[in-house]
């Protein structure tokens, strides 16, 4: 165990790493609409808020483990419940349609880390959010255990991965694509095998999944019931640019879409995926994204994200995405004198399978979608940015979000997300 140096505190002594607060509140402007279903973006219009709180610490226990235990808390509510968009435009919400989750503190990660060196030649690393300050080997491996976040380790991105300072809608800070393993706040217990190069990195990693889509409680039969990760991560030397190329499976208690439809109109009733699903069904998907800097150190630069499932079993944790393609651009405030502030702009698609979308016209429901009927179209949204730093720890952003068929359907929308955003953080 690393000892204490002189009168130094012991190195095993958990130290914090960050803390945060950040309150967003949104404004859902009235939009056009000739119809609604029970799981429509409100028309009429809506104002909510959320708000988050964050404590993030570490321990270097030996010269290889080191722990993290991160405690947060999450309130508030979104524009509409958080149902009618695949792109949720807020993504501090915590959907509440499958659970009522207390809005309470809770333990978001408790995990185990070893870094295994590989080599002599090292790097420094800063202080961050589950990553203590120090040295660690260029080549290495690292193994993590634990509750976890899966978007820790796989699709990254420097310009659109958090919605407390960058891009707020959910299909912006990740591949939408990816119905990645995780509870209803985003968390799931799993491990990650990473083999890190300077050129390159590949992960590997398997988490619970849970036990109905949405769901707050995991599925312990692992060998029926999980998500498998595989991504190779390219960083050639001296351009900057990193490229992800992410595949995944899951395994877990899902519903199939035409199954669903074809008893329902045997039965003449309308299509019910929860009443389809059944332990062992597989979805499986492939992603891809790109970051390429472009000036001012990097703080100016663009993403580009495209993203695929097979669309055929039930959508199950993140939202209801077939296929993903965003593009979006940072830009440093150095340009006008601001060297800490930043703009973005980008642009998302989203699409369905043709069994997705034969469920939805036929009057089904997903865990975030069901207008009843659907005149399909692909949901396309715009977002946009300015974030202003004030002083070292607080910013201040406003963000607007214009969304064309909202929730797939060419009847309703376009709607308007007004949004502002407080972070304050250390």
């Amino acid at each position: 165990m690393a000892a204490a140096q002189g009168g130094h505190k012991p190195a095993w002594l958990p130290q914090l790493l960050g803390a945060q607060f950040t309150a967003i509140g949104q404004d859902l402007l009235p939009f056009s609409a000739p119809y609604s279903g029970a799981h429509s973006l409100e028309n009429t219009g809506d104002i909510e808020a959320t708000h988050t709180y964050g404590v993030y610490l570490g321990s270097r226990v030996t010269t290889l483990l080191r722990v993290y235990l991160d405690c947060e808390m999450a309130r508030g509510g979104a524009v509409s419940n958080a149902f009618g968009l695949a792109g949720v435009p807020n993504g501090d919400v915590i959907r509440q349609g499958s659970v009522e989750l207390p809005q309470s503190p809770y333990v978001a990660r408790a995990f185990a880390q070893v870094i295994i060196p590989l080599g002599a030649p090292t790097e420094d690393v800063g202080r961050a959010m589950d990553q203590l300050p120090g040295t660690q080997a260029t080549t290495r491996l690292e193994l993590k255990a634990g509750k976890l976040a899966v978007t820790d380790d796989f699709d990254q991105n420097r310009y659109a991965n958090t919605t407390r300072s960058q891009f707020m809608n959910w299909g912006l800070f990740n591949n939408s694509a990816w119905d990645y393993a995780a509870d209803t706040r985003g968390y799931s217990w799993g491990v990650v095998i990473g083999w890190v190069h300077p050129f390159w990195i590949l992960n590997l990693g398997s988490f619970e999944m849970p036990t109905f889509a949405n769901g707050n409680t995991f599925d312990t039969d692992v060998q029926r019931a999980r998500g498998d990760n595989l991504q190779l991560t390219l960083r050639p030397r001296g351009r900057g640019s990193i490229l992800r190329l992410l595949a995944f499976e899951n395994h877990g208690r899902m519903g199939i879409y035409a199954d669903a439809v074809a008893a329902a109109r045997a039965s003449g009733s309308i299509p019910d995926i929860v009443a389809d699903d059944r332990p062992g069904r597989v979805k499986w998907g492939l992603a891809a994204s790109l970051e390429q800097p472009l000036a001012d150190s990097g703080e100016t630069g663009l993403f580009v994200r495209a993203g695929w499932n097979d669309g055929r079993t039930e959508d199950f944790v993140f939202t209801e995405v077939d296929r993903h393609l965003s593009a979006g651009l940072q830009i440093s405030g150095a340009h006008w004198k601001r060297q800490d502030d930043r703009v973005g702009v980008a642009a998302l698609l989203h699409g369905l399978s043709a069994e997705h979308e034969a469920y939805l016209a036929a009057g089904g429901q997903g865990f975030l979608l069901g207008d009843g009927a659907l005149s399909y179209g692909p949901e396309t949204i715009v977002e946009g940015f300015y974030r202003l730093q004030l002083g070292r720890f607080v910013q201040l952003s406003a963000d607007g979000q214009e969304i064309w068929n909202p929730g797939y359907n060419r009847a309703r929308g376009p709607a308007t997300v007004l949004s502002l955003r407080f972070n304050l953080r250390y």
